[in-house]
């Protein structure tokens, strides 16, 4: 007997059942007829949600940025944990290393999907800025930052990083260790910090443990 769901159901059906086929056969090799026949539904109940496995990989996209401003949001609300330690907590909270999230930036990195990779950095910054210049709000209130400009410095520092520190950027560790260390220094300067203030704070950003 056919099952009967409702739209938002259905839709999140499709995106796990996605997930996992792209994780698990390759976003290439999974076809939509490899999703229509896991989920066991006709073409056309796929198409009034997704008209393109693209379409599909948007979803997966918007899923994983979403749960990003959730577990961001919640950092920067909570004001018993300080400052510092909660911008820590909000740039390692705001990584995709999980298998869903490797499998994306695999696909947004290639030549071709050139627009969406710029689609989904526009869409991460916007949704997690709002809530960096709270944490900078909060640092200068205190005492431990100094800036007429909190959302510039964070909307720059963010841009920037996102870009420079591109994960399919070829870079000499060498090289790749200067950048981070003068762009820490340079968010320092922004913020009227002393040298070695951010250090232990934004180095998460481009070196996983």
């Amino acid at each position: 007997m056919r099952v009967v769901k409702d739209a938002k159901e259905r839709r999140k059906e499709i995106l796990d059942v996605s997930e996992r086929l792209f994780c698990m056969n390759g976003y290439d090799v999974t076809s939509t007829n490899d999703i229509l026949a896991e989920i066991g539904i006709a073409r056309g109940t796929l198409y009034y949600h997704f008209r393109s496995k693209e379409e599909i990989l948007d979803g997966i996209i918007g899923r994983i940025i979403e749960g990003i401003e959730r577990r961001v949001a919640a950092i920067a609300v909570d004001e018993t944990v300080p400052v510092l330690e909660r911008f820590t907590k909000a740039v390692l909270s705001a990584n995709v290393d999980t298998d869903v999230g490797n499998m994306v930036l695999e696909q947004v990195h290639r030549p071709q999907n050139a627009l969406m990779h710029q689609k989904m950095q526009e869409s991460l910054l916007s949704a997690i800025t709002p809530y960096f210049v709270k944490i900078i709000k909060d640092g200068i209130r205190q005492g431990l930052m100094h800036s007429d400009y909190p959302e510039e410095v964070v909307e720059m520092t963010l841009t920037y990083a996102n870009g420079a520190f591109d994960d399919a950027l070829d870079i000499p560790e060498d090289v790749r260790r200067r950048k981070v260390c003068g762009f820490i220094r340079n968010s320092e300067l922004m913020l009227g910090m002393q040298p070695g203030s951010l250090y232990e704070a934004m180095i998460p950003m481009f070196y996983r443990s």
